[in-house]
């Protein structure tokens, strides 16, 4: 098993950058399947750069060492009735904040705001010459030319060590409610799915979850102040039943919803040891998708633009996501390469590798 080096300084892990030939760089190791070194490569371990660094001027934005747990970052934001609005993955993990901007890990809450990509406004990281870069800030901005922090969005850390994060937060909403709704199958769940999309009734989540047998589970989550979340539960129920009359409901509050929306964060739906694949899609790719990959779990989230797939041999699912132009990440699981499919955008990525790491020292772009 390979020893991790764990600077306590950032000049520490300049030090080691410099003096390695090829580097690997984990946070909490959540996601083995992205976290175990290649043979050969040199592990940094960021744990013990953590703690809050700065909080905004304006306080809705927070800045923080990479290797922060996110479980931390969560209890200081709630100290000041604020959140995540990307709905960051496996918080009970120890996952961190490093961690989560690197594999582009989001939940089922990003459905309302979107993911990491638009809530980062800065980064401080140590690239390839072992040199200290900082590019963005710690205040929300808009400013011409290349937006260089967004790359490090799913980078894997390929372009660069992340030191430091800053992200924008939202005032914490004080009470949540959810509607699961049983379909026939996974066709009239995801119909059903498309028709909310359309609608103003501001979802918080929308996912698609597999039921007993063929049928699936369409769960609806809102959030806001408690005196007027029953209206507005009550027009999504009527609308629901307007389109499928009699179709069998529950309605979700307090501890049982925090608790089941919990459980789907930490991905305890996921069977221990059993590979997990990300898979970014169109929602109108969904049905066929779950026909033509067998898993034994899976999930479809932000409305079913994001399909979470649990599965023991990943030949099936590297021809099929081949063939419908899709690539997967690789989340839990052994290691090796994390892609599984077709990756896109590959020309401009490695423009920007040369440019950070000439050397290769964190492996390919």
């Amino acid at each position: 098993m390979t020893t991790a080096l764990q600077p306590t300084t950032i000049a520490e892990l300049q030090a080691m950058v410099t003096a390695a030939r090829w580097v690997s760089v984990r946070g909490g190791g959540s996601k083995p399947a992205l976290s175990k070194p290649p043979a050969g490569a040199v592990c940094i371990d960021l744990r013990r750069l953590s703690g809050t660094t700065a909080r905004g001027a304006d306080e809705f934005t927070y800045t923080a060492c990479a290797g922060t747990p996110l479980q931390k970052v969560v209890d200081d934001l709630a100290g000041r009735a604020q959140y995540l609005p990307f709905d960051p993955l496996q918080v009970r993990c120890g996952a961190t904040l490093g961690g989560t901007v690197a594999a582009n890990l989001c939940g089922s809450g990003s459905y309302r705001y979107g993911g990491v990509r638009n809530f980062l406004v800065g980064v401080q990281f140590v690239d390839g010459r072992g040199r200290l870069v900082r590019c963005g800030g710690q205040a929300s901005e808009n400013a011409a030319g290349i937006d260089l922090p967004k790359f490090f969005v799913g980078s894997l850390g390929r372009y660069g060590i992340l030191t430091e994060v800053s992200v924008r937060v939202f005032p914490r909403l004080p009470c949540y409610m959810t509607l699961a709704v049983a379909y026939p199958g996974l066709a009239a769940a995801q119909q059903a799915a498309f028709r909310l999309a359309t609608e103003p009734l501001d979802l918080d989540a929308l996912d698609l979850e597999p039921a007993e047998g063929t049928a699936f589970q369409l769960l609806v989550r809102v959030g806001g102040l408690e005196a007027g979340l029953p209206e507005r539960m009550a027009r999504l129920e009527a609308f629901l039943q307007g389109e499928h009359a009699r179709l069998p409901q529950q309605l979700l509050l307090g501890h049982q919803e925090s608790e089941r929306w919990e459980r789907i964060n930490n991905l305890s739906w996921v069977p221990h040891g059993v590979p997990l694949l990300k898979v970014p899609l169109a929602p109108r790719q969904v049905v066929e998708l779950d026909a033509r990959i067998p898993c034994l779990a899976r999930r479809y989230t932000a409305g079913g633009s994001v399909a979470w797939l649990a599965l023991d041999d990943l030949k099936p699912a590297r021809t099929v996501l081949t063939d419908m132009g899709l690539v997967g990440l690789r989340v839990l699981g052994r290691g090796g390469n994390p892609f599984v499919g077709v990756r896109r955008g590959m020309l401009l990525a490695r423009r920007v590798k040369r440019a950070l790491d000439p050397a290769g020292k964190f492996g390919e772009a």
